[in-house]
């Protein structure tokens, strides 16, 4: 079974005040067929995590690791991270204008196996998955994402992570931006992807509408750049009644103890 483990992660980016570090020492272990959902308010790092994860050379790691199956990934470039089994499903996935979905897909399956998959199979599989995604067949022959609706980008994203066939898939806010209809019809997806391939799922999301159609095996709470609380699917239900009032309140103490203490290690450290 395979095991993605991420340990003391820190990451920082830069801003126009210099180095600001986002994450703040995450632990998380996912096992392959498991599903994490990690939830917290807007600007706690869940993205950051997200975009770290996959290799984004905005997201500088600072210290900790990222390990799959014992292989550290920090080291590895985005391709060679996609080649190990890692899949991003962007929040705002992008507009590739001049490519179509139909040579992006075989492009990157080929690029992952080392090997052009059988023209024949390859046709089936993916107007196959399109049904099942209620795609349009004439997606095929659009450019990647250009035109498409924000729901249409979503189910494109899905269509990628059937075909691809990742060890493990990092689902950045998925949800956002989906009808009913559509959240049903992505949601459906990504359970057919882990049922046929026993996929490892980490969930980004805000909300628990889309963890009534994805059932996760455990629940993280995301506050300052760090889990905070973890649970089963009843701390989603909670987050939703209640808010994260409670977990950003107590994880402000906990950051103004920190402070406290590197500033007084900063004034008692022998000078050199």
């Amino acid at each position: 079974m395979s095991v993605l483990e991420i340990r003391d992660l820190h990451v920082s980016v830069e801003t126009e005040q210099g180095s600001k570090e986002i994450l703040r020492g995450v632990n998380l272990t996912i096992n392959q067929g498991e599903t994490h959902a990690i939830m917290g308010p807007n600007g706690s790092g869940k993205s950051t995590l997200a975009y770290a994860i996959a290799g984004h050379p905005k997201y500088q790691i600072t210290s900790g690791s990222i390990t799959l199956d014992g292989e550290e990934m920090t080291e590895l470039t985005v391709d060679a991270r996609a080649r190990a089994g890692l899949f991003l499903a962007m929040q705002y996935p992008v507009e590739i204008p001049g490519v179509t979905v139909t040579n992006f897909l075989r492009t990157a399956k080929t690029a992952i196996d080392g090997s052009a998959p059988p023209i024949r199979t390859w046709v089936k599989d993916v107007r196959s998955s399109m049904e099942a995604l209620r795609m349009d067949k004439t997606f095929a022959e659009r450019n990647v994402n250009e035109g498409f609706s924000g729901g249409e980008k979503k189910r494109n994203e899905i269509l990628q992570l059937e075909l691809l066939k990742p060890k493990f898939a990092v689902l950045d806010e998925t949800d956002s931006g989906l009808d009913v209809d559509a959240l049903k019809i992505v949601s459906e997806g990504v359970n057919r992807a882990k049922q046929n391939t026993d996929l490892g799922v980490l969930l980004i999301t805000h909300y628990n509408r889309i963890l009534k159609y994805i059932t996760p095996d455990f629940v993280h709470v995301f506050v300052a750049g760090r889990v905070v609380e973890s649970g089963g699917p009843e701390l989603a239900v909670q987050l939703e009644n209640e808010g994260y009032d409670v977990y950003v309140a107590a994880n402000a103490e906990a950051i103004a103890a920190d402070a406290a203490a590197a500033d007084a290690a900063s004034v008692s450290a022998p000078a050199r």
